[in-house]
């Protein structure tokens, strides 16, 4: 295998763009390679805050032939379908809160498209995300870092890597921030040099999950919407319409403002509570993956995240015998959510992270 070939990740978006720049620049044999993912409808055409579009395939073909490199379209759009759109749904109908974007990561980016870089002879893959790597040599791992450019860190959708992931992947853009970027794109007559940033699920660009997962599957039924005590005071549209921390469009009228709590789906029953009721002092994770050791030995402290972009809370995690990991903050954190991601930190250092029970 050739130790100086490299695949690049190319989203159509301007930071994927600029790392195949930077790599060229440092002598990188360097090829391009773009997902297809789903069938794209009018809808993820017309969007400009999505990624996954015909046009960010174009964006991108064209951003390989500027730079003189060769281009590939994969077609991911079985394994899109299994590991990130069915997963979505299912963790809809079963309560919970999905993160695509992190099983996008997991299963495509850095599982479907590794194979074929694999397959196809390249040594490394390189993404556009905002997170940079250190090795240890004391301890002979890698390690994954938050960006400086906090604004911009990515790390928490990445805390499923492995260590031959990490090793393998080259993440050029990572220690930059986007003002920077954007000049490097624009100085090379990139075309993409002031495109947004996607924002939006790549799928759903218009927002409307609940309609989503009902195409695909059947119109929820109705049922109460009950107080933590157990007081009726509604009726909800279907469960599939709320998620945890929700506190604008309930439908109902109270003394005080009211949040979703809990989506009991055994009785068909939306739970609301006052702010107070939607903090947690404990949470358990599952699908568990560390990045600094194999496995957690016994109880450390450090910080976590819940949401993206969210501040830091501290807590402790200690393994369960089930493997499981159980977290407890030591202030209680608001809105904790079945479904999405906790990621663990130590500083600037990712120490894992895994999928709220």
């Amino acid at each position: 295998m050739d130790n100086n070939k490299v695949l690049v990740a190319m989203s159509g978006g301007v930071d994927s763009s600029v790392s195949v720049k930077l790599l060229l620049d440092k002598g990188y044999d360097v090829s391009g390679a773009t997902m297809h993912l789903f069938p794209i409808s009018k809808d993820v055409q017309k969007s400009k805050k999505t990624c996954c579009s015909l046009r960010d395939v174009e964006d991108a073909r064209f951003v390989a032939r500027k730079l003189g490199i060769e281009f590939f379209v994969f077609d991911f759009e079985d394994d899109f379908k299994s590991f990130v759109i069915d997963d979505f749904i299912d963790t809809y109908l079963e309560g919970g809160t999905p993160n695509p974007c992190i099983e996008c990561n997991k299963h495509l980016k850095f599982d479907s498209f590794f194979c074929n870089a694999d397959d196809m002879g390249f040594r490394y893959i390189a993404t556009g995300h905002y997170v940079t790597k250190e090795y240890n040599e004391k301890t002979g791992r890698w390690l994954l870092k938050r960006s400086p450019d906090r604004r911009k860190d990515q790390s928490y959708v990445l805390y499923a890597l492995t260590q031959e992931q990490l090793e393998r992947t080259l993440f050029p853009v990572g220690e930059m921030t986007k003002d920077r970027i954007r000049e490097i794109a624009d100085s090379s007559g990139l075309i993409n040099a002031e495109k947004p940033d996607s924002q939006d699920i790549c799928f759903i660009p218009d927002g409307d999950y609940a309609r989503f997962i009902i195409g695909r599957t059947a119109e929820p039924e109705h049922g109460d919407i009950a107080l933590t005590d157990g007081t009726v005071i509604g009726e909800h549209r279907g469960l599939i319409h709320y998620t945890i921390g929700q506190r604008k469009g309930l439908g109902v009228s109270y003394s005080e403002p009211l949040y979703v709590i809990e989506k009991d789906m055994k009785s068909n029953k939306l739970v609301l509570g006052t702010e107070k009721e939607l903090y947690s002092t404990e949470l358990i994770a599952y699908d568990v993956n560390f990045i600094p050791f194999d496995a957690l030995e016994g109880e450390l402290s450090c910080t976590a995240q819940t949401r993206y972009h969210q501040k830091d809370s501290e807590c402790s995690i200690s393994p369960l015998p089930d493997g499981n990991v159980l977290v407890k903050f030591k202030e209680p954190h608001k809105a904790v959510s079945k479904g999405q991601a906790v990621v663990f930190y130590d500083g600037e250092y990712v120490i894992g992270g895994g999928t709220i029970k």
